[in-house]
């Protein structure tokens, strides 16, 4: 991490105290000194110590009911889940008393998991979508999230393919080499990936892809807390922005009229709890006047995320570095597979794929296999709050890029080395447990938080958002 004096980080001066030590204090640590800020703490901890700390975390977690075979849960590598507790940590720090109080970051990994009932299935990700596949000379990671993509198989692995299957395509993928299989598939939009190691040097895990000068401020809007516009769809993005709604922001979800979030077509209760709370507007994106209509909204946010690739805005007409000129301080974050950066911008990426690329399906095990539910969502998710957060607290200006890649690559680069320990079969029924050294943990599986409300039904708030910063209807 970056902990250089940098005066364009958002925390640049500013005094914060950690009263907690332990692995995740040295993640939040890190993060917070990485966005600019002053850190006291007295984070001492010995080897032994912080062993026992991240076994703890990936025992209460849940990853380990998704990580492995189905005959026995696995452990997978380095402190994730004691970076994902960190993580969080650092945005209750920046949100203040009473916020996220009752969260764990490392429980966030498997919330979905939770809902769907989902289990370990070794090369096949938990969700069933994702697979890793051997090629002649490496593995690729391909996921299959989408029907369209399944009409692709016989264009990427060439005709004649008949009776498509998972089997047949590993079989034409095995006399294949990887850079050939990435290549064509990239050019086609699938998402597969290189199933990576993990690289030595991560890069940081944000990028200020685009600055404009404003003054040091609290925010754009007359509330103390930030009007945020999100965009985005599925899991990261979404998170980012409940995140910030737990924190105190009101949060406006914006859909397309015919390309809704497609996680509404998922699992129900899942989407309620990242939506309760946000105002649902939808618009027109194929209309001048929807277009205008979202580029008004977006004039008047605080802090926009979305999780589109460049291009994808590019065609709507909706320019970022432009709104940052037209809308001083706001705070805009961009998630991406890969980064912002050609050629890698139009890549596509899901959690899973994404999650291999940054080196973690191999790290869990030689030959690879599965860590977590799509674990790249929801750190990412995670990261891309504090950001946000952090930007505009220090006044904004600014367009952010966080990868589901980097942000994955820098938690696995986090006690790297840690002894995992084992785990075994507990003397209850059913029952397993992490030991190492001479402590033991209880394996639990993934549990959701309850959820409390549900979210408004599509569009539900159109016409009276519209109306409240007269925006012609």
């Amino acid at each position: 991490m970056n902990t250089g004096i940098n005066r364009d980080l958002p925390l640049t001066g500013r005094e914060i105290s950690l009263d907690s030590c332990g692995v995740s204090a040295q993640y939040s640590t890190g993060l917070l000194r990485s966005l600019g800020a002053n850190i006291t703490t007295n984070v001492l901890t010995t080897d032994e110590f912080s062993c026992a700390e991240i076994a703890s975390d990936w025992a209460s977690s849940g990853l380990a009911f998704l990580t492995g075979y189905p005959d026995s849960p696995g452990q997978g590598p380095a402190a994730i889940p004691s970076a994902a507790r960190g993580a969080l940590d650092a945005l209750k720090l920046l949100a203040g008393p009473g916020s996220l109080e009752e969260m764990n970051g490392a429980a966030l990994l498997c919330e979905r998991a939770g809902f769907l009932h989902l289990g370990r299935q070794g090369q096949t990700s938990a969700n069933g979508s994702c697979r890793l596949l051997q090629a002649s000379d490496g593995w690729l990671a391909l996921n299959l999230a989408r029907d369209d993509d399944w009409a692709l198989m016989p264009a990427w692995l060439g005709p004649p393919l008949h009776n498509i299957s998972w089997e047949t395509l590993a079989e034409r993928v095995a006399v294949q080499s990887v850079s050939l299989l990435l290549e064509r598939g990239r050019l086609m939009g699938l998402p597969v990936a290189l199933v990576s190691r993990r690289p030595d040097n991560c890069e940081p895990w944000f990028t200020v892809a685009s600055r404009v000068g404003v003054e040091k401020n609290t925010g754009r809007s007359e509330s103390s807390q930030p009007l945020v516009v999100d965009l985005s769809s599925l899991w990261a993005g979404p998170l980012c922005s409940h995140l910030l709604q737990q924190t105190g922001a009101r949060v406006i979800k914006v859909e397309s009229e015919t390309r809704p979030d497609g996680a509404r077509r998922g699992n129900a209760d899942f989407f309620e709890l990242l939506n309760t709370g946000k105002e649902s507007v939808v618009l027109d994106f194929s209309s001048d006047k929807g277009i205008a209509q979202l580029r008004s909204l977006l004039e008047k946010a605080d802090i926009v995320v979305e999780g589109s690739r460049p291009r994808a805005l590019q065609q709507l007409g909706i320019n970022p570095q432009q709104l940052l000129k037209s809308a001083p301080g706001l705070t805009w974050v961009g998630i991406t597979g890969y980064g912002r950066e050609e050629p890698a911008a139009n890549w596509v990426a899901f959690g899973d794929d994404a999650s291999a690329a940054a080196g973690v399906a191999m790290a869990t095990a030689d030959p690879p296999i599965f860590c977590g539910d799509a674990l790249a969502d929801p750190l990412t998710g995670i990261h891309s709050a504090l950001a946000a957060l952090a930007f505009w607290q220090g006044g904004g200006g600014v367009l952010l890029d966080l990868s589901l890649h980097k942000v994955t690559a820098q938690c696995l680069g986090f006690h790297a080395n840690c002894n995992r320990g084992v785990v075994v079969k507990g003397q209850q029924k059913g029952e397993w447990r992490l030991e190492i050294a001479e402590q033991s943990f209880v394996v639990k599986p993934p549990r959701p938080r309850p959820l409390i409300s549900q979210a408004v039904e599509l569009g539900g708030d159109t016409a009276r958002v519209l109306r409240e910063f007269h925006i012609p209807c």
